[in-house]
């Protein structure tokens, strides 16, 4: 199971910080990140591994957002920088336990078995 937290509405230019807790996985994991404006395809923004630690992030993010994990909580973050209102969406965050370590286009969504129900990011100008 896979829960997310943190969403809610900022100002253009504020932070806030997504968190992602994993129960019941009995093996490694990738954690990525998800997020889906109105409209607009899901995007695949940043993931990290779990056995290496390696970390992924889009062109769209990369710079303002960055990805960690607490192994001891089972939880994955996403630390959301410099916002801008083109950042509003619902975030997801879900789970590969295929993908140990990222592959190539590690964000494509058919790589990830588990998903959240999601959260709302909303950025105001």
């Amino acid at each position: 199971q896979l829960v997310e937290s943190g969403g809610g509405s900022v100002q253009a230019g504020g932070s806030r910080r997504l968190s992602c807790t994993a129960s019941g996985f009995s093996s490694d994991y990738t954690i990525g990140w998800f997020r889906q404006a109105p409209g607009k395809e899901r995007e695949g923004i940043s993931c990290i591994s779990s056995v290496d630690g390696s970390r992924y992030y889009s062109d769209s993010v990369k710079g303002r957002f960055t990805i960690s994990r607490d192994i001891a909580k089972n939880t994955v973050y996403l630390q959301m920088d410099r916002l801008q209102p083109e950042d509003t969406a619902v975030y997801s965050c879900a789970a590969s336990t295929s993908m140990l370590r990222l592959w190539e286009l590690p964000t494509l969504a058919e790589y990830y078995e588990y998903w959240g129900q999601g959260i709302q990011v909303t950025v105001s100008s």
